[in-house]
């Protein structure tokens, strides 16, 4: 009852802002920034730079840094150092293991208090988690599908369901801020953190943006329910020209202001206050030393009025990394001066030293400093952490609760995506016998991926042992006596595949879970996307039996299937579902969910043709000279039900958009099968002719129906000018006039863009009212 209170309640919250003048902020803006200017005159250069100083949470702690413990202490004469001598302002992380909430807040309200008791100014410090997919980090919480599976789901009700549960258990540890949402669209499929993105487009990657901004962030950032967001990690650290994380990109401008510029700004637009740089050096240029990056487009041209920081150790690699400072004194100067305010400097206060010493020697201005910590202490009286730095457990009695499993448990079910299903093969009976085999079968960790209780994901200590596995969900859905289980290998290598070959002949089918084992960031890093041979094999050899199966993908991104997927009779694409993965994908496969995901990415068939769906006609061009070249595994936006949809009468407002106009988009969905199904509604546009080379179409709008059997629904968009904009020669965006076609499934209509309109006077008021209506 109180979970449902407290959606309700946020909700309602949400509303009444919706309504407050803007002025009202404004007002409330003005008195915040009177404050922090205030306190910034009482600072000294020793205090300043504390505040844009962030440590982990085990510098303070008793011990070795990276000493594996089963509990933390803190201790007093470290924090006598930092948070005394060096004043530092912010903290991040955790050690070795997940705390519960009460250690949690057992440990943050130790840094507090000694802040409020022991400094001279008692700001308080500013706690931040990576929590990337519920509270990860914090033990018995709810773990949804990563980002990528939430954006298969291709619904913004989801994901800010999703946003405000893991706001909600963050705060019930008593940490305020999220390293969360990733934002970085991502055209690389090798890169290891795909799975950490919202997918390869600028649109829906910006729209779940919005909805994870608006689940977090509520309508006050003060309340004890929301947390507020850090964007990762600005700009275009998805794009590894190599597909190796941390690694170099190569990008026109034009490119990094069209394709992955857009979210942030969208972001920004929506209240955003804080955002991390990228580790990632553009065009030769280290994010985090780039001036025009930081301070030039994301601070003056976007008007970001937050904070920046850094990622782990992201200064000290200006040295040791990209090369580009001598010393660690140098990178500390060339950071700040590019715009950088907080560094994540994680074992000690050396960015501190550094930084006293390069203002004193007149290297880095006093005025950047005010800046930095303007807009440090601007969020940290925003959030409300002058007010109240101590949590009440009692306000968060719903924390891991059933019904927050149950919001994860949506997620996932809907972010299954049916990528095959010869001959309706699925759902599948449940009478009948099933060997049920795989590395995935039978792994939590599988299902959950990295940022999991711990940073690889791949300790089994913490696991939630109530939770179900792929296997164990299908035995709790048809009885032990009709599963056969054989794990037949491990990632790269056989364990029993000759006794899986052996139990399939007991079987009527074959399900084969194959995944790839938890990482992120440098470990996840692979030199090509095909699965080992060990899982290839076992694929083969089951399938030799002649024995139908079902592929069951437990992937963080798309690895090739070239082989084997004509083996297979069906195939689910489950990414990282979570915890409540297991249950999700026994519904989908027996029919008690009629799957509805929809790829958020091009599923590639060649390790060397790995395109993104907006890539151009050139791209096409095939050798035969025709334009076939395109042939990825499964496109973007593909996904199957287990019933069927037809759209007709795709029809526009008018055959000619003005600039001063809108243009509305109507089409009809009829499910044609004989099952209620989910379908996501896709409304795509192309530039026929345009001054820069256009892409093949691009993602405009989209909605998620639902319908019964026999109906028929109308959906309803709208688009702008600025929608059909892109970014030209000079950097610019423009809407060129011209011929585009729009195109939802099959269907396809044209119109025309003119820059204005005809000037028309004296009409009756009756025809003017008509007309705008076009």
């Amino acid at each position: 009852m109180k979970t449902v209170f407290y959606i309700a309640f946020l909700f309602i919250c949400k509303s009444l802002f919706a309504q407050v003048p803007v002025n009202a902020n404004e007002r409330e803006d003005e008195a915040i920034y009177q404050k922090v200017d205030a306190l910034i005159s009482e600072m000294t250069l020793e205090e300043k730079v504390g505040q844009m100083t962030n440590i982990s949470l085990m510098a303070i702690a008793e011990g070795d840094f990276w000493n594996k413990r089963d509990t933390v202490i803190l201790d007093t004469a470290k924090m006598r150092d930092l948070l005394g001598n060096f004043h530092v302002g912010s903290v991040q992380n955790l050690g070795t293991y997940p705390f519960s909430p009460r250690e949690w807040r057992q440990n943050i309200e130790i840094i507090q208090d000694y802040v409020k008791s022991q400094t001279r100014l008692k700001i308080p410090v500013l706690y931040a988690i990576d929590a990337v997919h519920g509270a990860n980090y914090s033990a018995g919480s709810t773990l949804f599908p990563h980002q990528l599976g939430m954006a298969a789901t291709w619904s913004r009700d989801l994901v800010e369901k999703g946003a405000a549960i893991t706001s909600y258990e963050i705060r019930a540890s008593g940490i305020p801020m999220n390293y969360a949402p990733v934002l970085d669209v991502c055209k690389q499929p090798l890169w290891g953190r795909i799975f950490e993105t919202f997918g390869e487009d600028t649109y829906l990657t910006s729209q779940l943006g919005l909805a994870t901004i608006k689940g977090a962030q509520g309508d006050n950032q003060s309340n004890p329910y929301s947390s507020f967001v850090c964007l990762k990690h600005f700009l275009a650290y998805g794009a590894p020209t190599n597909g190796k994380d941390r690694s170099p990109v190569n990008l026109s401008y034009r490119k990094l202001r069209q394709d992955y510029l857009p979210p942030f700004r969208a972001a920004i637009d929506a209240g955003a206050l804080a955002i991390m740089i990228s580790s990632a050096a553009i065009n030769g240029i280290p994010s985090h030393a780039d001036e025009y990056l930081i301070t030039k487009l994301l601070k003056q041209e976007l008007g970001f009025r937050g904070f920046t920081i850094s990622d782990w150790e992201d200064v000290s690699n200006l040295v040791k990394t990209h090369q580009v400072a001598a010393t660690e004194k140098e990178a500390v100067m060339l950071a700040v001066n590019a715009g950088l305010d907080m560094c994540m400097e994680p074992y000690d206060a050396s960015f501190a030293s550094d930084l006293i010493e390069l203002v004193n020697e007149g290297a880095v201005k006093t005025s950047r400093i005010d800046d930095a910590v303007r807009r440090i202490l601007y969020v940290k009286f925003k959030i409300g952490l002058f007010d109240t730095i101590q949590t009440d457990s009692d306000l968060y009695m719903d924390y891991g609760s059933p019904a927050f499993a149950e919001s994860s448990y949506n997620a996932a079910a809907e972010s299954i995506t049916l990528l095959k299903n010869t001959n309706s093969q699925l759902p599948l009976g449940k009478n009948e016998k099933v060997l049920v085999t795989g590395v995935a079968s039978n792994s939590l960790n599988y299902l959950n991926g990295a940022w999991s209780r711990t940073w690889s994901g791949v300790d089994t200590t913490f696991n939630e042992w109530e939770k179900e596995t792929i296997l164990e969900a299908i035995q709790n859905t048809i009885g032990r006596e009709n599963s056969i289980y054989a794990q037949g290998t491990s990632y790269d290598s056989d364990v029993n595949t000759k006794q899986a070959i052996e139990k399939a002949a007991q079987a009527d089918r074959i399900i084969i879970c194959l995944g790839e084992i938890p990482a992120t960031e440098k470990p996840s890093d692979i030199d090509a996307l095909d699965f080992p041979n060990a899982q290839i094999n076992l694929v083969k050899q089951l399938a030799a039996t002649g024995k139908p199966i079902t592929l069951v993908l437990v992937e963080a991104r798309p690895r090739i299937i070239r082989e084997i997927e004509p083996l297979a009779e069906s195939i689910l694409m489950a990414y990282l579902p979570g915890n409540e993965g297991g249950r999700a994908i026994a519904d989908v496969l027996y029919g008690v969910i009629n799957p509805s995901g929809k790829l958020p990415i091009t599923y590639p068939k060649y390790n060397n043709s790995l395109w993104a769906y907006d890539h151009t006609r050139a791209d096409e061009r095939d050798k035969g000279f025709g334009y076939d070249a395109f042939d990825p595994q499964y496109a973007f936006g593909f996904g199957l039900s287990y019933t069927d949809f037809a759209y007709s009468d795709l029809k526009i407002s008018n055959d000619t958009l003005f600039s001063d106009d809108s243009l509305f988009v109507s089409v009809k969905v009829t499910n044609i099968g004989s099952r209620e199904g989910k379908e996501i509604v896709q409304l795509y546009s192309a530039d026929q002719f345009a001054s820069i080379v256009p892409t093949v179409k691009q993602l405009r709008r989209f909605e998620k129906i639902n319908l019964q059997p026999a109906e028929t629904k109308t959906v309803q968009f709208s688009l702008h000018p600025k929608d059909l904009a892109f970014v030209n020669a000079k950097n610019e965006w423009i809407t060129e006039p011209g011929a585009f076609t729009l195109m939802i499934d099959t269907l396809e209509v044209q119109f025309l863009y003119q820059e204005s309109s005809p000037k028309i006077e004296n009409l009756p008021e009756t025809m003017t009212k008509r007309r705008k209506k076009k």
